[in-house]
């Protein structure tokens, strides 16, 4: 084990080491990199990003621009429409959640096991958020190292009503309880995500173990890695946004785009779903009995609450009430509605007959791959996105799952995955002003910088998706592994057989 861990690591470093010149970047409102007087240095996401504590950014922006003569100018305060934004954005991304994913999985599985699925979905989210306030904020969200933050905020230390996380805009900011807030939903569902790839057949505390170790080797090196930065006010001069970058997140550093979590949230957890369908092993019966879904009708009530939730999701990931927003509600809108159309035509071609689990599967392909892209690219580039999302992730749940041999359940990967490494490399491409995006922001020069290359952002991109499978995939092992020497990960054959809503939880979806 400690033979492959290196050697993929060192694989990884390899990869990226030969990546070309990129430039400093972060993203603003128009929701675009940052360069810095043309000199590499880091490039970065418009999407859930990281936070500025009112201390941090009052300092970096006085340590810029403060002179013996000219007195301090005052610290930013949050806006209410913004703030406002931020909540209700936070209380869609819950709804995308609990009850949305839950019942979207729920109604995936067979009714034996519709009670267990609701109860993971439901503890997992539950459990990330305790978490995530005590430690994954902490780690993910403040300076520390390139890949990974520090104990500042540990329990919230220090934080108070008063605190301001920074946004996408010099002198903007938000209340940090709402950053923390809108960030520990994002961590939540993307651990639940995991669990549909395994469904049906793994201990209820073996998902709680597990859970608890990828969360913090997994989930939050990414999110520092692709989301943590000072924040645009430390972006005064060349030097400075040197500085600034020099303290952000590795991949961040690099150069990946990333506006709401096509790396961080969609690829990271179907890369641990997938090698979990592996580790855990495939369904008794599976490809001899029938293992259809359970209730098409709650599968379509979970991916509309998946639709409708996702606007907070990817337009709250903009940190502000803007047309960055709007922006991101048009495209999610476009292209989850472009992808729903393509994979329902393509079954319909393929298989004589559209299903309705074919179209919400489609929506959710759609809302996955512009996801990272959301407010990056125009209209059209995602009407682009969601139109090939949809034929290429209803090939991922059918001859690409077949080539793999795993039995992921729910078909994490075959969508999220596959949807995810999809749109990750299509936001280098779309966003070129060329083509409708919104290019590479120049925080020194305050405008949309002249140049844009389409070639060296997609390599960039492709930096971000292998890093992230590895990085991943190597955690999620390590982690099963761990977890089936301590406990187990499996039922017992005869509880599997009864189903885990008895076995596990003593309770009945369903009485007849």
């Amino acid at each position: 084990m400690k033979k492959l861990f290196a050697s993929l690591l060192t694989a990884s470093v390899l990869l990226v080491a030969a990546g070309v010149p990129h430039f400093a970047s972060a993203a603003d409102e128009p929701a675009v990199k940052a360069e810095v007087s043309a000199a590499p240095a880091a490039a970065g996401p418009a999407a859930a990003a990281p936070a500025a504590t009112a201390a941090t950014a009052a300092t970096a922006a006085t340590a810029a621009t403060a002179t013996p003569a000219t007195p301090a100018a005052a610290a930013p305060v949050p806006n209410k429409g913004d703030t406002a934004w931020m909540t209700m954005a936070t209380i869609l991304v819950i709804l995308m959640t609990i009850p949305g994913l839950a019942l979207f999985y729920g109604g995936l599985v067979r009714s034996k096991n519709m009670l267990s699925v609701l109860m993971q979905v439901f503890m997992v989210f539950s459990t990330v958020v305790v978490l995530w306030c005590i430690y994954g904020y902490s780690l993910a969200f403040t300076e520390g190292g390139s890949f990974i933050g520090s104990f500042d905020r540990l329990f919230l230390k220090g934080m108070t009503v008063d605190s301001v996380a920074a946004t996408f805009s010099k002198g903007v900011v938000i209340p940090e309880f709402s950053f923390l807030a809108f960030q520990a939903t994002f961590a939540a569902i993307t651990c639940a995500l995991i669990l549909g790839a395994f469904a049906e057949r793994i201990k209820f505390s073996a998902v709680l173990l597990f859970i608890v170790l990828w969360f913090t080797f997994s989930y939050l090196p990414i999110a520092h890695m692709v989301w943590f930065w000072p924040g645009p006010d430390a972006y005064t001069d060349a030097a400075a946004a040197e500085k600034a970058t020099a303290a952000s997140g590795w991949l961040f550093q690099k150069g990946a785009l990333d506006f709401a979590g096509g790396t961080v949230v969609h690829i990271n957890a179907a890369v641990a779903g997938l090698v979990g369908a592996y580790v855990v092993g495939k369904r008794i019966g599976y490809g001899k009995e029938s293992m259809a879904p359970h209730s098409l009708t709650m599968t379509m009530i979970g991916a509309s609450l998946l639709w409708a939730g996702w606007f907070g999701f990817n337009a709250g990931s903009g940190l502000e009430a803007n047309g960055v927003a709007a922006l991101a509600v048009v495209n999610t809108l476009l292209a989850t509605a472009a992808a729903t159309v393509t994979w329902t035509f393509g079954e319909w071609m393929a298989k004589g007959k559209p299903s309705m689990l074919g179209a919400a599967s489609g929506a959710v392909s759609g809302l996955v791959a512009i996801t990272p892209a959301a407010g990056f690219v125009g209209p059209m580039g995602a009407l682009v996105i969601g139109l090939l999302a949809g034929v290429i992730c209803l090939w991922g749940v059918n001859g690409l799952k077949r080539m793999l041999g795993a039995d992921d359940s729910l078909d994490v990967f075959g969508v999220h995955g596959v949807g995810g490494i999809l749109g990750a490399l299509l936001t280098g491409v779309f966003a070129a002003p060329s083509l409708g995006g919104s290019g590479i922001y120049d925080y020194v020069a305050n405008k949309v910088a002249p140049d844009y290359s389409i070639a060296g952002q997609v390599w960039i991109q492709f930096q971000g998706v292998i890093t992230t499978i590895i990085w991943s995939g190597v955690v999620a092992f390590i982690a099963y592994k761990l977890v089936d020497l301590i406990i187990g990960l499996r039922v017992p054959e005869e509880q599997e057989r009864e189903g885990l809503d008895i076995t596990s939880h003593g309770e009945s979806a369903y009485h007849s």
